[in-house]
């Protein structure tokens, strides 16, 4: 074992038992590392002061040289030269030492998390998955703490050997993640980058050391509401986020199509879902894809406009439509010149989703208070589209026990572009949900359909650990401006014209008063290959002024006349104080008030059955004995 690899068993000594005891095995070890790194510090230590103390004496040691002699001479003589040599070659040496142990030091400790590349690749380290795997995890429980409906376990097979299983295995798959690919949770939560690794000095101590590996887990999620999440978008490509807006726990995260926990323990079938472009189902499309929002984002736009102060503003909306620019195409309404809403203001225009309202809105707002109420949402802003299509992740949007399960759940940043190149027809555009708006995710919508729900007006930070205390992220409204908000979003289904009317008419039967806000935009997707789920290509050819070929390559065939259709809805239930926050979108649904606003209602009836609007919902109670289960 070289001196590196001993150095860093400072940070990174054999594993403790949970309790520590005064003859725990690891503490010999443990003290002799100490023992050995605090010489080997001690040699470098006399060794540089040993190259300090000789660069201070210039002297020539044995034989007296006379005097006479040139300075060039007696330089070249004597010790001089020998020590000038041994010199160079101690700070080398030196210098070689430190830059080794900074190595080793930065891979041991830092780059996972800081170094990207190695995040991508780690879960390919044997060493890593196999120490990972050296004792078992703990079990996953959901939000009731009940030992007898687990998330995931251990239990012992036909033959006798222990599995973890997994009892709602597709459901859970994007949460809980793989040995392959980005982690999950299973991975941030059990895995060695946890941090739970005890440092050498704390074993020779004695001290009790909370090794995370072996601890049960108590998420946020609701495994009702998480089914019934899966069953509503059964055979369907989408995705649904339920949020409790006051406290910030996320109740259910689904996306469809998934895959299965246990198949892709094969490496032939993780590749084969892989390269599944056209269906994605290892991608989270809760957290990982981008949509453009349609009407959805009007709630953005709305937000903005009570942050800035204007949300009394009226505006007429024509059958000759909006021209946001001269020589601009004209923004009409859904039905064209025949939808005329006349003089309106906000809550009439937020009922009806009039889109001239809101890209009027947008320019009177301009970039600059758009940006404003995006950043309080948790939205990027960039000032070009460049910069936006970058599709950073935000791990700082969650309010987690460690960065490791910040990580493995960051969402792509949602981004909207409000630079100086940002023209009138842009803001428009941006205004009710189309052009560099573009860029939004499930997860982001549900977070701001979450900061209008709040009683205070402000955004929690999205937890899934049950344990960690609620943190707000910001605070985006006053509690009156988010009240006068609940009571334009009601409008949407439960108003006279409002556009979920009918889908929340059995909801409302049961009593729920709801907000919401439907959506619908078109996407221009590429044509898929029914047989290998990858795009369709052509060759194209590039040429210069004179004929002559640049350059040959193949293009991804977009359907342009045929553009995917999808449907959105964000909800708040019940009206009075939201227990709910959700954003739901199906991809290739059509109208958001026939695909997805039927998948929110039958949510909001889950989750009054289940007792989140009050009644005889059962008290969760704390599991017992949080250790493994063997």
């Amino acid at each position: 074992m070289n001196p590196a690899t001993l150095f860093l068993l400072l940070f990174q000594s054999p594993l403790p038992s949970p309790v520590a005891s005064p003859h725990v095995p690891e503490r010999t070890p443990a003290l002799f590392t100490l023992i050995y790194v605090g010489g080997f510090t001690l040699v470098i230590l006399l060794l540089l002061i040993g190259l300090i103390r000789n660069r201070r004496h210039t002297a020539p040691s044995g034989a007296v040289l006379p005097e006479d002699l040139p300075k060039e001479v007696r330089k070249r003589l004597g010790s001089h030269s020998t020590n000038r040599g041994l010199r160079a070659l101690r700070w080398l040496f030196l210098l070689l030492s430190i830059a080794l142990f900074s190595f080793h030091i930065y891979w041991a400790r830092y780059a996972a998390e800081q170094n990207e590349k190695f995040q991508q690749l780690s879960y390919k380290d044997l060493r890593v998955r196999r120490l990972s795997e050296s004792t078992l995890r703990g079990w996953i429980l959901d939000r009731s703490g009940r030992l007898d409906q687990p998330l995931a376990y251990y239990k012992r097979d036909s033959s006798g050997e222990i599995q973890r299983e997994y009892p709602m295995d597709k459901a859970l798959a994007h949460l809980f993640g793989s040995d392959r690919g980005d982690p999950g949770l299973e991975r941030a939560l059990f895995g060695v980058q946890s941090g739970a690794l005890p440092e050498a000095l704390a074993v020779v101590r004695g001290e009790a050391v909370d090794f995370k590996g072996n601890q049960d887990v108590r998420l946020t999620i609701d495994r009702a509401l998480q089914q019934t999440a899966m069953d509503q978008l059964k055979g369907k490509h989408g995705a649904v986020v339920v949020l409790n807006p006051q406290t910030g726990e996320v109740l259910a995260l689904y996306s469809e199509p998934s895959y299965s926990l246990k198949e892709v323990t094969d490496e032939r079938t993780w590749i084969r879902l892989e390269a599944n472009e056209r269906d994605k189902p290892l991608v989270s499309r809760a957290l990982g894809a981008y949509y453009i929002p349609g009407s959805t984002f009007k709630t953005v736009t709305m937000t903005a406009a009570f942050v800035a102060g204007d949300q009394d503003t009226e505006f007429t909306c024509s059958g000759s439509g909006y021209y946001a620019a001269p020589g601009a195409n004209v923004i009409f309404d859904d039905a064209g010149p025949s939808e005329v809403h006349g003089r309106i203001g906000m809550d009439h225009a937020y009922e009806v989703s009039c889109n001239q309202y809101f890209a009027q809105l947008g320019v009177k707002l301009g970039p600059e208070k758009l940006k404003r109420a995006a950043q309080l949402l948790g939205i990027g802003s960039y000032d070009t589209p460049s910069e936006a299509l970058r599709g950073r992740k935000e791990p700082e949007l969650w309010d987690a026990s460690s960065e490791a399960v910040k990580r493995a759940l960051a969402p792509r940043q949602a981004t909207i572009v409000t630079g100086k190149q940002v023209t009138r027809y842009d803001l428009a555009l941006m205004g009710y949900g189309q052009g560099y708006a573009g860029q939004m995710t499930p997860f982001q919508m549900a977070l701001a359909a979450a900061a209008i729900a709040n009683m205070e007006g402000k955004l929690m930070k999205p937890k899934i650990e049950f344990n960690v205390a609620p943190q707000p992220f910001n605070q985006v409204l006053t509690a009156a401006q988010a009240a006068r908000m609940r009571s334009i979003m009601g409008l949407v289904t439960g108003g006279a014209s409002g556009t979920a009317r009918g889908v929340f008419a059995p909801v409302k039967a049961a009593g729920i008063n709801t907000g919401g806000k439907t959506g619908t935009a078109q996407k221009v997707v590429p044509v898929y290959d029914p047989k290998t789920g990858e795009p369709k290509t052509r060759q194209r050819i590039e040429r210069d002024n004179r004929g002559n070929i640049i350059r040959e390559y193949n293009e991804i065939i977009m359907d342009e006349e045929n553009p995917r259709i999808d449907g959105w809805f964000l909800c708040i239930a019940p009206l009075e104080r939201p227990t709910l926050a959700m954003a739901v979108v199906v991809e290739g649904g059509g109208y958001g008030s026939r695909s997805a606003a039927p998948i929110a209602a039958a949510l909001v009836l889950k989750a009054r059955d289940l007792g989140y609007f009050g009644g005889t919902r059962p008290v969760a109670q704390p599991p017992r004995g949080l250790t493994s289960r063997r």
